[in-house]
Parts: C-alpha cells; sequence; structure tokens
C-alpha cells in the first residue's frame, strides 16, 4: 500500500504532462491551418485635374414685359371691336381693336382743311401787297418808308394763321384717326370691358392686354451661386424648361441683374428673356405667362480642379492609396458642387489613386490591396 501511494501521483504528473503535450500540438496546428486574414480589397480610381463649366439653375415665374390699359383717346359710341378683342384672345400688331363713330371727327378735319384754305389764301394776299407796297417804297424817302408801310405786320399775322390752321387740322387729323384703336404689338387679350352702341369718354380704360412678342423670368440666384457669375451677364445664353407629364423646352437670352439684393433672402435676381413665348411667329411650342420654370446658364469656368462623387467625400475629406498600398486621407478645399458631383481645388495631386470603395474601419496607414491589381495576379498565376 505504501507503495501505490508513492505510484500514484507519478501516474498524475504523467497523464498531465501528456495532457499539455496534447494540448499544445493542438494549438499548433491552428495556428498553421488559420493564417492571419489577408490586407482588404478596395477599388480606386487615377483623378487628375479637369476644367469644370459651372451651371447655374434656378426657378422662377414666366411673365411679360410688359402689360398694357387700352383706352380710347377720343370719346364717341364703340361701333364694333376685333373678334379677337375678347380675353383670351390673341392680336397682331396694328390691329383694330375696336372702332369709334366717326362723323364728327370727320366733319371736324373737313371744317379744318376749309380753315386752313382761308389762310393760305389771305396769306397770298398779303404777300402780294408787300410786294407792291415794296415797289412803291423805292420812289419815296425813307423816313417815310415803315415797317407797317411795307405791310410786314399783317404779314407775318397771316403767317401765323396759317400754321394755326394747320395745327388745328393735325389735331383734327389725330383725333379722326385715333377712332380706331390698334394693337400696340402682338399681345394676348386679358380683359375687354366695352360693347358695340357703348359711348365712352376720352381716357376711360376699356381693356388690359399682355406683350407676348417677349417674355421675361427674375430667376434668384442663391449667395453661393453669385460668387459663379460672370462679369458680362448680357448676351448668355440660357435654356427654360417647364417640367410635367409633356415637359417643353426653349432657349432665350440674359438681359440684366436686378442690382439689388433682397433684404429678406439675401439673394440677387437675373432676368432671362424669351422672344415669342406663344410661338405666334414661330413654330415653337407655347409657353404661356404664369409657367414655372426652370433655367439654366453658364456660370464662371473652374481651372484646374478635381471632380468627385459627393459619396466619397465624408466630412470634406478622402481616402487615397499610396505606393506602398497603405492609405491616408486628404482634406479637400471644396469650391463647388452640382448635383451628385463636388470639385475641389486642393488636398489632391494629379494621378492621385481615390478610394472608392473604403474598407469598413479605414485608418491611416492601413494596408489594402488595390482590386484592379489583385485581378491581374489571379489572371497571370492562370
Amino acid at each position: 500500500m505504501k507503495g501505490l501511494r508513492w505510484i500514484l501521483p507519478l501516474v498524475v504528473l504523467g497523464l498531465g504532462y501528456l495532457g499539455y503535450t496534447a494540448i499544445a500540438a493542438t494549438e499548433s496546428e491552428t495556428q498553421v491551418d488559420n493564417p492571419a486574414p489577408p490586407p482588404p480589397i478596395v477599388d480606386t480610381q487615377f483623378i487628375t485635374p479637369t476644367q469644370h463649366q459651372v451651371v447655374i439653375t434656378g426657378h422662377g415665374e414666366l411673365m411679360p414685359l410688359e402689360t398694357t390699359q387700352i383706352s380710347a383717346q377720343v370719346s364717341g359710341e364703340v361701333m364694333d371691336w376685333h373678334p379677337n378683342f375678347v380675353a383670351g384672345g390673341i392680336v397682331k400688331r396694328g390691329d383694330v381693336l375696336f372702332s369709334i363713330e366717326a362723323d364728327n371727327y370727320q366733319a371736324a378735319v373737313l371744317s379744318a382743311e376749309a380753315d386752313l384754305a382761308s389762310a393760305q389764301a389771305a396769306l397770298i394776299e398779303e404777300q402780294a401787297q408787300a410786294a407792291v407796297a415794296k415797289r412803291q417804297a423805292k420812289s419815296l424817302p425813307p423816313t417815310q418808308v415803315t415797317d407797317l408801310y411795307l405791310r410786314k405786320p399783317q404779314l407775318l399775322t397771316a403767317k401765323a394763321r396759317v400754321k394755326s390752321a394747320q395745327a388745328t387740322l393735325k389735331r383734327a387729323q389725330r383725333d379722326l384717326d385715333n377712332c380706331q384703336v390698334t394693337a400696340p404689338y402682338d399681345a394676348l387679350v386679358v380683359s375687354r370691358d366695352i360693347g358695340v352702341g357703348q359711348y365712352i369718354s376720352a381716357g376711360t380704360t376699356v381693356g388690359t392686354i399682355n406683350n407676348v412678342e417677349v417674355a421675361e423670368v427674375h430667376v434668384p440666384v442663391a449667395g453661393f451661386d453669385s460668387a459663379f457669375l460672370p462679369e458680362q451677364l448680357e448676351g448668355i445664353q440660357a435654356s427654360l424648361t417647364r417640367n410635367g407629364t409633356s415637359p417643353i423646352h426653349r432657349e432665350g437670352t440674359v438681359v440684366r441683374d436686378l442690382g439689388i439684393v433682397e433684404q429678406s433672402t439675401r439673394m440677387m435676381r437675373v432676368v432671362v428673356r424669351l422672344d415669342d413665348p406663344y410661338g405666334i411667329s414661330s413654330p415653337k411650342p407655347t409657353l404661356p405667362f404664369g409657367s414655372y420654370v426652370e433655367v439654366a446658364f453658364n456660370g464662371t469656368t473652374l481651372d484646374a480642379v478635381f471632380k468627385l462623387p459627393q459619396a466619397l467625400a465624408n466630412n470634406r475629406q478622402v481616402w487615397v492609396v499610396d505606393g506602398k498600398g497603405q492609405l491616408s486621407s486628404r482634406a479637400l478645399n471644396i469650391v463647388r458642387a452640382e448635383g451628385q458631383y463636388l470639385y475641389a481645388d486642393q488636398g489632391l495631386s494629379a494621378n492621385d489613386q481615390i478610394v472608392t470603395t473604403p474598407p469598413e474601419f479605414p485608418e491611416a496607414g492601413m494596408t489594402v490591396r488595390v482590386a484592379s491589381q489583385v485581378a491581374q495576379e489571379n489572371d497571370d498565376d492562370e
């Protein structure tokens, strides 16, 4: 029994040693079978500086260049009006919108013509008498020859009467011409407030028309866009689009800015002009007044900027891969953002390799593998 008491601890120690050896061997095999994971694979693209034409966009309402309230310049009874002189009608420049009874004004013209003829006859008579007096004055002493003797005052009076008669005739003819009220331009009729047989007085407003030869859009430009406005705005081409189920596209021209910054919005406004919005003089599609349109026109040009998808920049930083396959972050100076892209003028260099699919937890100095290089290595192995 005493021998067994000493042998049993030795057996336990032996078994422990054998277990330790087995565990150590298992760990070694596990380490050999499960090596450290390889560096993550990332997609990249090389980037170079480029030029970018800034496009400024805005929205506004299409408005007529001018609105005119039509009124009669003479009084009288309305005889007729143009069939298109109704709300929504289109009239052409020079069309007679309505006519006023002209008999009295025709009579006034005839009377003025008669007065003019009488004044001209009196002038001829005075000129003849002045010529006779001038011949007779040659035989008289100079002290007896006066302006009154030579009939100079009478001649001036006769000439003045002729001019007065001419002025009266001119006014009478103007009043007769004003019996027909014509459209000053191609126009959309907004309203008409007269009817046949109605008596109207001079100066009475009888309708309203909008000029359809030219329309304008006042486009608000935000502060971050105003920095990219060209110094010379006039003449820049602009596109106008009315979106919807059937979009309408037209081309206009920037003509000016309003010259002020609005206090409430801190925006300035640029005026874009559109010719023939209703397509009267051309086969262009109609863009009616009141349409809410999107306006786009070219601003300044950015030189030597890097174009990047906005999704790549996190807190104005991007990741690049250096020649050793290690990541490093670059802080960008973003000068412009348009749509899905941003444009930076500092923070990158030509031919930098931008990471387009960064690892889940990127860190500066992390080693990565570039997907294109991995694919090339696989092809070479095959």
